[in-house]
This record gives structure tokens, sequence and C-alpha cells, in this order.
């Protein structure tokens, strides 16, 4: 038997299954042609953070890819039979929905597995991140804002960000503008100002981006969305990432260029968790 990390494995139509075992048939097309969606979940005390709003994120990428739409029920209880059997109070809950094989019926999928435990030594000392090329999805054609398992390329740009020393990278687009990291979207503080790109660049319209924006609001900070040239950022008084797995992650250095360590990507951390799970850290 193959080994495998994941804790539980829930698959529509079946149930629980066992994690190291086969799950989808050879000839799906989430497999051969990555016509399948997906989200990824944080779960704090056994709770997924914004369950609801992920599942929606996911029907709409699923209707962009051309897939029915999943049953949010299903969906719902696939996680619930995972996350039971996982027996963790803090994992990763993943969901696919793929389209099947060719003439055949989609299929959910939910997985739950450990949290990366980088991720929070990462958060301490912060990340190096260096800019890449990467062409804007504001075309509708181009898929933007929705997340598909067609991600050789977003595995690239982590690769060559390593490959160059860094920890990770920010694309931006053939003018210069800002877009977003391979999994994370990007802000950065000018004074008081906390800024980010706008969703009409193209980017994902992440859930913890939003919460972040709610959170901001909270704080008394001003927000602007928009069209920033990597400039901009290089200058920037603090600089940070956000994703649903690795929260807050401050950025220390981009293309070579040191940037402070501020105090509102810790605040924004610590809003958070406070919504989370409800204590700070």
């Amino acid at each position: 038997m193959s080994k495998t990390t994941l804790l539980a494995v829930a698959v529509s139509g079946r149930g629980l299954v066992d994690p190291a075992g086969p799950v989808i048939v050879a000839d799906d097309e989430g497999f051969t042609r990555g016509r399948a969606a997906f989200e990824t979940v944080r779960v704090y005390d056994k709770r997924p953070f914004r369950l609801a709003q992920h599942l929606a994120r996911l029907a709409s990428s699923a209707e962009r890819i051309g897939l029915e739409p999943p049953d949010r029920g299903e969906l719902e209880r696939l996680a619930a039979l995972a996350l039971v059997e996982a027996d963790s109070a803090d994992a990763v809950l993943r969901f696919y929905w793929t389209a099947g094989p060719p003439g055949g019926e989609p299929a959910a999928v939910a997985l739950v597995g450990p949290l990366p435990g980088w991720i929070e030594e990462a958060r301490v000392g912060g990340q190096r991140l260096v800019s890449l090329l990467h062409p804007r999805r504001s075309a509708p054609w181009l898929l933007p804002a929705t997340k598909s398992t067609s991600y050789a390329v977003n595995i690239a740009a982590e690769a060559e960000a390593r490959r160059r020393g860094a920890d990770d990278a920010v694309f931006v687009d053939a003018a210069g503008i800002v877009l977003e990291g391979p999994v994370t979207n990007i802000w950065w503080r000018e004074g008081e100002r906390l800024v980010t790109p706008a969703l009409e660049v193209g980017i994902l319209a992440g859930e913890t981006r939003a919460a972040l924006f709610e959170f901001a609001v909270q704080l008394g900070r001003e927000v602007e969305e928009g069209a920033f040239p990597l400039e901009r950022l290089l200058a920037a008084d603090e600089a940070f990432t956000s994703s649903s797995v690795r929260e807050v992650m401050p950025v220390v250095e981009l293309d070579g260029r040191a940037i402070g360590y501020g105090p509102l990507a810790t605040e924004l951390q610590q809003a958070l968790r406070r919504e989370a799970c409800g204590y700070s850290s």
C-alpha cells in the first residue's frame, strides 16, 4: 500500500475511504485535463473557517470551468465525515469537484491533512519574495478568480522562487502591475493606508483576503484597491501575503530589497485568530 500524509478522505457515493487507496478513475478529466475545481479551508478547533464562503466559491469556479455545480449538502456531509475521522483540532480541509470520465458523473472529494509544519517559523522570520512575470487574467476565457487543478504554473513559480534563493513569488504583468502570489494575495502598507490589488486585475478573490478587509475596517485602517506598479510595493513600509492555510505571512524582502517587518501584519493575524477560534497568538 502506498504511503500518504492524509488523515482522512471522503468521496461522494462512497463515504469514507482508505486515504492511501484510489479515489478517481484513470480517465477522470480532472486528472487528464485539469477540469476540476478545488478549495482549501483551514480548520480551527475542528471547525472549518468561512466554510459557506469557500463552498460558494467552489460552485463559482465549477461554473467557469464548465462543470455542473456540486451539491452543497453533500460537500458538507463529506467534510463532516472526514473531520470526525481525522480527529485533529487544527488541520487543512480540501474539496475537489472533478468532471469525472468522458460521459460520466462528476465526483466530490473531501481531504483532511495536517497543517504544514514550516508555517509558524516562517511567520516569525518573514518571507523573501521575488517578482515573476505572469499574464493578467482579466479576460473571461482566462478564468479569472477560478481555483482549478490546472496548477502547474503556480508550482513552477514556487520552484523558480526557490531557485533564486527566495521563499515565494509575487506575480506582475507585462506592464509591471502587481497581481498576486502563486497561492496568496499580496498586501502592503504605505503609512497608515493598507494597499492591495483589486479583483479587476484578474486575481483570486481570496476568502482570507475578504476577512482581512473586515478586520482592517475594524482596526480603523483605510484600504486602497487598484492596479499598482511594482515600485509602490518595493517602497512599502511593510508587506505581507494572505491565504487560508498560511493566514497572514509577513514579507521582509522583495527582489533583494529589504522591507520592514511592521505591526499591521501582526494585528491582522491576531484579528484573524480571534475570529476563527476565539484567541490570538
